[in-house]
C-alpha cells in the first residue's frame, strides 16, 4: 500500500471517505450497470461492451499524488464510479449519449466532448464523457442519500476509439520515456488512419442503410428492373410473396397444407442461372409458372401427399426454365449441385427428371 503521509491532509481526508462510502460506489457501480444496459439493449445499438468499474483506492491515491490539489472533498471525484460504453460507429455513440441523458442528471458543465478536443498536431483522440447523478426518481435509498448526490463517469466512445486510447496509452504513458518525434510523428499518423476508418464506416453504413431503403421503396412500387439481384433485394422481393399464388394452387391439387420454408437457398441457383435483377426473377416467375404446375401436376396428382413444401413452387419453375430453354440433363444437374450441394445421385437424379419432363406438354 502506498505511503498516505505523502499525500496532503485534504487528500488524506478523501481517501478516509472514499473507504468510508464504500457501500455508497457498491450501489451507484450496480445502478449505473443496470440502467446503462437497459438503455443499450433498448435503442438498437450494437455495442462490443458495457463495462463499468469502482476505481480502487490504489488508482485514487496515485491520482490524488498527481492532481490533489485540485480536490477539497471526496464529492469533488467524478470517476470513482464509472462506465464505458464502446459502439461500434460515431454516430452511434451520439445516440447512446442521448439516451443516457434522458435516464441520467448530466452535469453539462463538468461533461465534456473530448473528440473535439485535439487538434492537429495531437496524435489522439478520446471519448465523449458525461458526468452524471442518479436522479431519485431512477433510484432512491434513504440510508444512502449520497448515492444521489456523488456523481460518475458515462465513458462513450467507438471501437477504434477505444483501441486508439489502449494503444496510446500503453505506448505514450506506461514506459514513462518520453517519445522521440519521429515516433510521435508515425503515431499521429496511424490515429489518422483510425479516425478515417472510423468516420468511413459510419458513412458507409449510412450508404447501405440509404440503398436499402431505395430498395425497399423500388419493391414495393413493382420497379424491379431497377434492383440488382443480391441477398438483400431478394430477401425483400420473398417479403412481397411472389410464389404465393403458385403455391396454393399446387397445394389445392390434393388438398394439401403447405409447409413454408426459406427460398433463400434459390439465390444462388438464381444467379448461376443468369439472372442480374429481380425483374428477371419476376420475368421468370410469370413467364414459367404455368409450366412449373403442370411439371407439379406430374408429380403429385397420382399420390395423396397431404404436405407439400412452399419450395416446390420455385424449384418446378427454375427447372422447367432450365428444361424449356435446352439446358437438357446438365442445366438440371446443375440446379440440384447448386440448391442441395454435389451428389453423385445428382446425375441420375437428373436424367430420371429429364425422362418424365419429356412426357409433359407444355404447350397446351
Amino acid at each position: 500500500m502506498k505511503n498516505e503521509h505523502t499525500l496532503s491532509p485534504s487528500s488524506q481526508m478523501i481517501l478516509q471517505q472514499y473507504d468510508q462510502y464504500a457501500a455508497v460506489w457498491k450501489v451507484m457501480k450496480k445502478v449505473v450497470t443496470e440502467e446503462t444496459s437497459k438503455i443499450v439493449a433498448n435503442s438498437g445499438v450494437t455495442v462490443t461492451a458495457v463495462d463499468s468499474r469502482i476505481k480502487d483506492r490504489k488508482s485514487l491515491h496515485g491520482k490524488l499524488e498527481l492532481k490533489g490539489y485540485k480536490y477539497f472533498s471526496i464529492s469533488d471525484l467524478t470517476d470513482i464510479v464509472g462506465v464505458r460504453i464502446t459502439t461500434f460507429y460515431t454516430d452511434d455513440v451520439d445516440k447512446v449519449a442521448a439516451l443516457i441523458a434522458k435516464v441520467f442528471d448530466v452535469d453539462w458543465k463538468n461533461s465534456v466532448d473530448k473528440r473535439k478536443m485535439h487538434e492537429l498536431n495531437s496524435f489522439g483522440y478520446m471519448s465523449l464523457h458525461y458526468i452524471c447523478r442518479i436522479p431519485e426518481s431512477l433510484f432512491k435509498d434513504e440510508s444512502l442519500p449520497e448515492v444521489n448526490t456523488f456523481r460518475f463517469e458515462v465513458q462513450m466512445r467507438t471501437a477504434l476509439q477505444h483501441v486508439w486510447a489502449t494503444i496510446d496509452h500503453d505506448i505514450g504513458y506506461k514506459t514513462g520515456i518520453e517519445i522521440p518525434v519521429e515516433h510521435l510523428r508515425n503515431l499521429r499518423r496511424l490515429a489518422g488512419m483510425l479516425e478515417l476508418a472510423d468516420e468511413e464506416f459510419s458513412r458507409i453504413r449510412k450508404e447501405i442503410a440509404d440503398y436499402r431503403y431505395k430498395v425497399e421503396g423500388l419493391v414495393k412500387d413493382g420497379n424491379f428492373d431497377d434492383v440488382a439481384l443480391d441477398a438483400d433485394t431478394f430477401r425483400r422481393y420473398l417479403e412481397t410473396q411472389p410464389f404465393r399464388a403458385l403455391e396454393e394452387k399446387i397445394a389445392a391439387v390434393n388438398q394439401a397444407e403447405i409447409y413454408h420454408s426459406s427460398l433463400m437457398p434459390f439465390l444462388k441457383v438464381l444467379l448461376k442461372m443468369g439472372l442480374k435483377t429481380l425483374g428477371d426473377v419476376e420475368r421468370l416467375r410469370k413467364n414459367y409458372s404455368d409450366a412449373a404446375y403442370k411439371l407439379s401436376l406430374s408429380e403429385i396428382a397420382d399420390t395423396d401427399l397431404n404436405i407439400i413444401s412452399s419450395t416446390l413452387a420455385l424449384q418446378n419453375i427454375c427447372i422447367a426454365y432450365l428444361y424449356l430453354q435446352g439446358s437438357g440433363v446438365p442445366g438440371i444437374q446443375m440446379f440440384f449441385d447448386e440448391y442441395r450441394g454435389v451428389s453423385d445421385r445428382n446425375r441420375p437424379e437428373a436424367e430420371s427428371l429429364m425422362d418424365r419432363l419429356k412426357n409433359i406438354n407444355f404447350d397446351i
